[in-house]
């Protein structure tokens, strides 16, 4: 394994590192709706909790899965003479409020996007006590994915996460300092752009970025920042070179390194490190290319669950764990279901050539709130993580949740297509899935989800897909689109099917799809006649439910725990 040459261990932005920084994980004070806000903005809190793992769960030394609708967390942090304070949330749940020796300092909402602050002008000592309020509820027009709004588990939901569930961190900058970074590689003419966004805008200032590959310079450019956004495009082909432009493809993750140095009147005042791959992924006359060649998705669905820390994984070898099982197992790539995962598990991906589809975790009612929360949301979460070479597919919605009626009601199709094209209007490189499963309105791809478990008759569902796709449901549960909208030509997935339960010790409240076996050789002669009634089909691939067993599901190729059920061998024999 190779890693890119701005890599750090346990760093939280893979995709621009700054090596300035303070990781804040680790012991908080904490309180739940009890606590006085006055001693809370003290840090006078009761409890301990070990940030960034949620109340609810086991890592973080509290593991209260009751929901608590406020919990406070306290933590003293110090400046840096000279420097910008900049204090990162990479995930807290759902309206966070960040107080600085109890002065407000700002408020975000969401679950599933980094957000910052400056902290600076609220810093006033050497130890400054940093408070932070997290507010949540049950409510289902939030954005919350597979978090449960009932009391206990039910059907695929699960343990609610509350607060703050991802990386807290400190980095020091110069007042002129870069904001943000957009890379957009181009296989058509391998070039990449670089679009990006500094602090303080001004004549005398530059961005400039030093490519190279294998330790080898590459191509170097220069783009004035006086104006708020600035871009420069690099040709990565030049005659002057004496190496192949490599490609980035599951077979050979091929990743250029760029070297950023932010200059005001010809003197560094921020240096940063980041990297990308030259790879195109479209949905193209009936076929998903992968760098103009036709690709087949062998997938997995991937829900990102531990036993003892939810949905934030436990350490950085976990995430790498995961990945390398899937890989191991004959798998080509992972349908993030969802959630969105920590941005480390898509720089592992970017490194190891392993694809991922960005799915938006869903609401479960239509409201008009919804709908302004979750275009503001999603376009966070594409901003966010555009530049993996790894992410290829985006999901807005899944089986209809928070667009219930999308089939008739022309709201929700409008909400769907409106979030296809903004979706569209920030990233032209990626297929967008306006509603997974059934029911699309704008797709880039079709999608379909059938849990039959013979596979006879699962083949025999897609012999009757014409049928389908001209308005005749037959026994399938729902028509692929809504109503005004028609098949036109995509390329079709099979994005969810299998989900077949087994576990050896089981109980009534364990569940799966279909029958459960009994037996390895059960299982292995369900699974690879649903994938050889697939392979039939001539279609671009599917996504198997799902990589491990999660809370009450039983249907994972692995326990909570990571461990095989079956021989990984096994399994690769017959994906």
């Amino acid at each position: 394994m190779k890693h890119t040459k701005c890599y750090i261990p346990e760093y939280p932005r893979p995709q621009l590192v700054r090596t300035d920084w303070v990781n804040l994980n680790g012991e908080w004070a904490f309180g739940f709706e009890d606590v006085k806000a006055a001693n809370a903005l003290k840090g006078e809190l009761p409890l301990k909790i070990n940030v960034p793992f949620a109340y609810e769960t086991e890592l973080s030394g509290i593991h209260d899965e009751k929901m608590h609708p406020t919990v406070w967390y306290s933590k003293v942090i110090s400046g840096k003479k000279g420097k910008r304070t900049l204090l990162n949330f990479d995930g807290a749940d759902y309206i966070t409020t960040v107080y600085v020796n109890g002065r407000l300092v700002g408020t975000h909402k969401g679950a599933y996007s980094r957000f910052t602050f400056d902290v600076t002008d609220y810093l006033t000592k050497a130890e400054n006590v940093l408070t932070v309020r997290c507010d949540d509820d049950n409510n289902p027009i939030q954005v919350r994915g597979k978090q449960r709004w009932e009391s206990q588990n039910f059907g695929c939901w699960y343990v609610q996460t509350t607060g703050i569930y991802k990386s807290v961190w400190l980095e020091y900058v110069d007042k002129t300092h870069l904001k943000s970074l957009k890379i957009t590689p181009s296989l058509e003419n391998y070039s990449v752009r670089f679009d990006c966004e500094v602090s303080k805008p001004a004549e005398d200032v530059e961005v400039r970025f030093d490519i190279s590959f294998n330790g080898k310079h590459v191509q170097s450019a220069v783009v004035s920042a006086c104006d708020i956004d600035s871009t420069v495009s690099v040709r990565l082909d030049s005659s002057k070179l004496t190496y192949q432009v490599e490609q980035w493809c599951h077979w050979n993750p091929a990743l250029y390194d760029v070297d950023i140095s932010v200059l005001k009147g010809g003197k560094v005042v921020d240096v940063l490190g980041s990297y990308f791959g030259l790879r195109d992924y479209r949905a193209e006359n009936g076929k998903i290319l992968f760098n103009t060649v036709p690709f087949y998705a062998k997938l997995l669905l991937d829900q990102g669950y531990w036993k003892e820390s939810g949905i934030t994984p436990p350490s950085e070898e976990a995430i790498l764990k995961d990945i390398e099982l899937c890989k191991q197992m004959g798998f080509n790539g992972v349908r993030k279901h969802q959630k969105v995962e920590d941005e480390r598990f898509f720089y592992y991906a970017d490194i190891l050539g392993f694809t991922v589809w960005c799915e938006l975790p869903s609401n479960h009612w239509a409201s008009d709130t919804a709908t302004q929360d979750i275009a503001r949301e999603w376009m966070e979460i594409v901003r966010q993580n555009y530049n993996h070479p790894s992410l290829v597919t985006w999901v807005v919605f899944n089986e209809s949740w928070g667009v219930r009626n999308i089939y008739l009601n022309e709201a929700q199709q409008n909400l769907a297509t409106g979030l296809y094209y903004l979706t569209k209007s920030f990233d032209t490189m990626r297929p967008v899935i306006s509603n997974d499963g059934w029911v699309h309105a704008k797709s880039d791809i079709l999608t379909l989800h059938h849990y039959e478990q013979n596979g006879e008759k699962f083949y025999g569902f897609y012999d009757q897909f014409y049928k389908l796709v001209e308005g005749d449901a037959g026994t399938f549960q729902h028509l692929p689109f809504a109503q005004n909208y028609e098949y036109e030509g995509q390329p079709i997935i099979m994005s969810e099917f299998g989900g077949t339960a087994y576990v050896r010790d089981t109980d009534n409240e364990c569940w799966g799809y279909g029958v459960g076996v009994k037996n390895d050789e059960e299982f292995l002669n369900r699974f690879g006649s649903l994938i050889e009634a697939i392979k039939k089909m001539n279609i671009s691939g599917y996504c198997y439910t799902q990589v491990t067993d999660v809370e009450q599901e039983v249907n994972g190729l692995l326990t909570p725990d990571r461990s095989t059920k079956l021989p990984v061998e096994e399994i690769a024999k017959r994906t």
